[in-house]
């Protein structure tokens, strides 16, 4: 059996310590890894505000605005599972510091740029940044706390703060941009990412599996073009439509390099991704499960701001503080889902948790174009439904990770993490193509809340049918450790 190089960053499984209890190092070893994390997820969001700010202070064509998000968004989804894969091989901690001192550094860049190019190579190099500490930092997460519920303690935390990060990043985008400049939402990750690189190199102790295989340079090559291929045709396709030739190209050309990658692995002698461990029930359905859930919530923010700004009249800064609601039900569903794991299950809690987003966003079905009656029934929803929602992530991530050795770990939350960013990047092109045909082409409030409507229909049945998936396929398995 495979066993870690180095000592992970938890003394948990020092002799004679407690391992289900949180000691003074593990606690500075959560915090560290919560902070960038939570840094990671704000980033997602934080310019979605700041886009029109942005195209008119660089002089952005508004054809152009989606590359901000699209090339952070290839570079973030497209390249995770392969840099999940590096940092398995250079050292986990090396990748995670690396990662978080880039995406300071291209923050600072992309602040200070006066170019539409430079604020480009900026977002990529945050994208990058992103790939490499999020599978980095998520690795360290579980390898640093014995499974079980120490760790489910963790992911819990670790998730809610995730999801409250992506909400946060929509206020906060709006906050810096109304009040100080857009370029400050680029500025506020510096001294976040400064802090972690200097602490985090005296807390964090080194993680790699004993027995490292080499890279597989091909099957690395054709699973990130074919993701890139995936991302870039679905995001033309939210801005185009599914027939754009863009679109076409770049969804067809993704399917053919993931089946090309997937003869690769069945043939390789060091595989990137065995084929073996994607065959285990628990990490295939957990990562579809986890991708609904990261596609279904985050495009949901998006379909909410179009309606509140559309159809109600809110200020983007209005939109982004009803989120604050949303935010707070990531926070309690963090907290919640691992005392839930601890007395039922991993199935039990994917389900319910999924019950409760479907029927919280079915409730947003029934939201009317009158300001008091629309926000008393939307802010509670979304409260409901980000408590489902996190008590599904949090059970994505447990599902996913558990069961593995200390070998395969970085594989596997290189899978969870590419199933996060493939879902957020996947979840609003989706809605926006399914908003525009609800639409006919009108841009008035009632056509905008007539697609906003037919959207939510649409991210409800893919919430069911996680649920159904989980019940299905998941039966049985309990989130406690064996023996």
């Amino acid at each position: 059996m495979s066993t870690t190089a180095t000592a992970t960053a938890g003394v948990t499984a020092r002799a004679g310590a407690d391992p289900q209890r949180l000691t003074g190092r593990s606690k500075l070893v959560l915090a560290v890894l919560l902070v960038a994390q939570f840094m990671l997820a704000v980033d997602f969001s934080i310019l979605n505000v700041a886009l029109p700010a942005i195209g008119d202070g660089l002089g952005f064509a508004l054809s152009d605005l989606q590359w901000i998000a699209t090339s952070f968004a290839l570079s973030a989804a497209g390249f995770t599972l392969f840099l999940g894969r590096v940092g398995d091989l250079v050292g986990r901690k090396r990748i995670f510091i690396g990662g978080i001192g880039l995406l300071g550094l291209a923050s600072l860049l992309g602040g200070l740029t006066t170019s539409p190019e430079v604020l480009l190579a900026a977002r990529v190099a945050q994208g990058l940044a992103t790939a490499a500490a999020t599978p980095a930092g998520l690795s360290l997460l579980t390898t640093s706390f014995a499974e079980g519920p120490l760790r489910q303690k963790a992911l819990g935390i670790n998730g809610a703060l995730m999801s409250a990060g992506f909400t946060t990043g929509a206020i906060l985008g709006g906050v810096l941009t109304d009040l100080l400049s857009w370029r400050w939402t680029f500025f506020v990750n510096v001294p976040v990412a400064l802090a972690v690189v200097l602490v985090a190199p005296a807390v964090i102790k080194e993680s790699r599996p004993a027995a490292r295989a080499g890279l597989d340079l091909p099957g690395a090559l054709t699973v990130t073009l074919g993701l890139l291929g995936l991302v870039y045709g679905m995001t033309q396709a939210g801005a185009y439509g599914w027939t754009h030739p863009h679109a076409l190209a770049g969804l067809a050309g993704g399917a053919l390099l993931l089946a090309a990658f997937v003869l690769i692995e069945r043939t390789v002698a060091a595989p990137l991704v065995p084929l073996g461990t994607l065959r285990r029930r628990n990490v295939a359905w957990g990562n579809v499960l986890g991708l609904l859930a990261f596609a279904t919530e985050t495009s949901l923010v998006y379909l909410l701001t179009l309606y509140l700004q559309k159809t109600l009249g809110f200020s983007a800064l209005a939109a982004g503080v009803s989120f604050g609601v949303l935010g707070a039900g990531t926070v309690v569903g963090g907290l919640v889902a691992p005392r839930l794991l601890a007395r039922t299950s991993t199935p039990a809690v994917l389900v319910g948790g999924g019950i409760v987003q479907a029927v919280s966003t079915a409730a947003l079905l029934f939201l009317g174009t009158t300001t008091g009656a629309s926000l008393a029934l939307l802010l509670p929803a979304t409260f409901l439904g980000g408590v489902g929602n996190m008590l599904v992530i949090v059970g994505f991530m447990v599902t996913a990770t558990s069961g593995l050795p200390d070998a395969e770990q970085g594989l596997a939350t290189g899978l969870a993490s590419m199933s996060q960013q493939v879902g957020i990047t996947m979840g609003t092109p989706v809605m926006s193509a399914v908003v525009t045909a609800g639409t006919a082409g009108a841009a008035t409030a009632s056509a905008v809340h007539r697609g906003v409507t037919t959207a939510i229909a649409v991210n409800a049945a893919l919430i069911l049918l996680g649920v159904a998936a989980a019940a299905l396929f998941l039966r049985g398995r309990t989130a406690r450790p064996s023996g």
